[in-house]
């Protein structure tokens, strides 16, 4: 059942050389990012100059696990959380600026989009490295409150 549709998804991504039968060459990559959780602080919109103006928030998520031998629906082991922090940035004109008026502070939001690798100076003259998600799509998810119902 699983092997027919896993095969025709791979096909897109590589393909056989004509040289050597047992060779596959990687015709596309995919860089894609799905994040699920909540806002750690009010957008900010920067414009630096000559170029595009982008909105850039903090996305909190968090994974869940239960430590010891106990199954997930039993009552035994202690449960332990991680929350990570991701960096989001809204380049795209429209949702740029959606994003920037309706985000706030502890929003549950949904983002796709691509994983970004750079690097900067600080404010020392030091080098160092940022991962930023590039979002491509934000989906504004009730977090029932009261002001989100009206």
């Amino acid at each position: 059942m699983w092997r027919r549709p896993a095969w025709q998804v791979l096909r897109q991504f590589v393909r056989h050389d004509s040289d050597t039968v047992n060779s596959l060459v990687l015709e596309r990559s995919m860089n894609r990012v799905q994040l699920l959780g909540r806002v750690g602080q009010d957008p900010i919109m920067r414009q630096v100059e000559g170029k595009n103006p982008v909105t850039i928030f903090s996305l909190a998520t968090n994974e869940m696990w239960r430590s010891g031998d106990s199954e997930v629906g039993q009552g035994g082991g202690d449960i332990s959380q991680k929350t990570t922090w991701h960096r989001i940035s809204v380049f795209r004109p429209g949702l740029r600026d959606v994003t920037y008026q309706y985000v706030r502070k502890g929003s549950r939001i949904f983002v796709e989009g691509k994983i970004d690798y750079g690097e900067y100076t600080d404010k020392n003259n030091v080098r160092r490295q940022a991962t930023t998600i590039i979002a491509d799509n934000v989906i504004f998810l009730g977090d029932g409150s009261v002001r989100e119902k009206v």
